[in-house]
């Protein structure tokens, strides 16, 4: 199986959460999101607890809360669309209790990151792909998060080439960050493995990263605008490239309002919850600690910079 037929290749959201201003869940208002972007059209997947959903200011039973409310959200569309969780742990036995609850709250896989102790101590290469294979006992799902290639977290193309080997392992969401390495590692992964998809996470790079080899997208911008990236990765999918081009004229002056010319990151997940609630296609924009709020200057240079695009403000 291959292209868009493939149950793991398309477009998959990297999803916001919402929260009141004491920074509790807005449970409302995540199952109001969810189900706009679920009944939207052309998404393959939705990925809540992800950075982009706040992971790391979550309390465990918060991540499984938020699962079940997207689970819910979705089948109320009557869409198939897949539900995944992120799994951001420590160690083996947290990570497969993670990927556990997260299997009972709904998730159709998780989304599997490194250890971030490794990016102070860096690891071995046994204890990276043993870290996969121990996560696996939970038997659902994994998506590989693939972190970029600079930290000491990233996983080498030998230590992919063993983890797309593990049963569990239907897909690599790869955020190298590194262009001249991004074909070769396709094709090396696809031999071992051609049913493991192998899927960008670089949006600052989505075109040029689709056009070369990849199977799909797990992006923040497609929680963001995604019915622009649904439009982005198919036409990259189908081999489209003057549809492709076209996309992507539309996609780069709003890339640039959010991500300015960096990686995606904690500040471009905030402007993207702040604009969506400026657009009001969001419920809140606030933020959980230890993030504090924009300041009324850059509020206002999203909402400029929505308008001069043509979007509508609504606040």
């Amino acid at each position: 199986m291959s292209g868009l037929d493939h149950p793991w290749a398309g477009v998959f959201a990297a999803t916001l959460c919402p929260f009141h201003e004491d920074e509790s869940i807005d449970e409302a208002g995540l199952a109001s999101y969810m189900s706009e972007l679920a009944g939207g059209g052309g998404i393959k997947g939705l990925v809540c607890n992800g950075h982009t959903g706040e992971i790391m200011s979550l309390r465990p039973g918060e991540r499984a809360a938020v699962t079940r409310g997207v689970r819910a959200a979705v089948d109320r569309t009557n869409k198939q669309v897949k539900v995944i969780s992120g799994v951001s742990a420590e160690g083996s036995l947290e990570g497969i209790d993670h990927a556990s609850a997260a299997k009972a709250a709904g998730a159709d896989a998780i989304l599997l990151m490194p250890p971030h102790h490794w990016l102070r101590f860096g690891r071995s290469a046994q204890t990276a792909v043993g870290f996969i294979e121990d996560v696996s006992e939970a038997d659902v799902p994994i998506v590989v998060h693939q972190y970029p290639a600079w930290t000491k977290a990233g996983y080498t193309l030998d230590e992919m080439k063993a983890m797309v080997r593990i049963p569990q392992v239907v897909c690599i969401k790869m955020g190298t960050r590194d262009m001249a390495r991004w074909l070769w590692d396709y094709e090396q992964l696809k031999a071992v493995n051609d049913e493991v998809t192998i899927i960008t996470c670089h949006d600052e790079y989505l075109l040029p990263t689709l056009l070369e080899a990849g199977d799909g997208a797990l992006i923040g911008f497609a929680g963001f605008a995604p019915e622009l990236m649904v439009d982005l990765v198919h036409a990259c999918l189908e081999g489209d490239l003057a549809k492709a081009k076209a996309a992507q004229q539309t996609v780069a002056p709003l890339a640039r309002l959010i991500y300015g010319f960096g990686e995606p990151g904690s500040g471009a997940h905030q402007r993207m919850k702040v604009a969506r609630w400026l657009m009001g296609r969001f419920a809140s924009p606030h933020f959980r600690r230890p993030m504090r709020p924009l300041v009324d200057s850059e509020i206002e240079k999203l909402r400029e910079g929505l308008r001069a695009i043509g979007y509508p403000v609504v606040r």
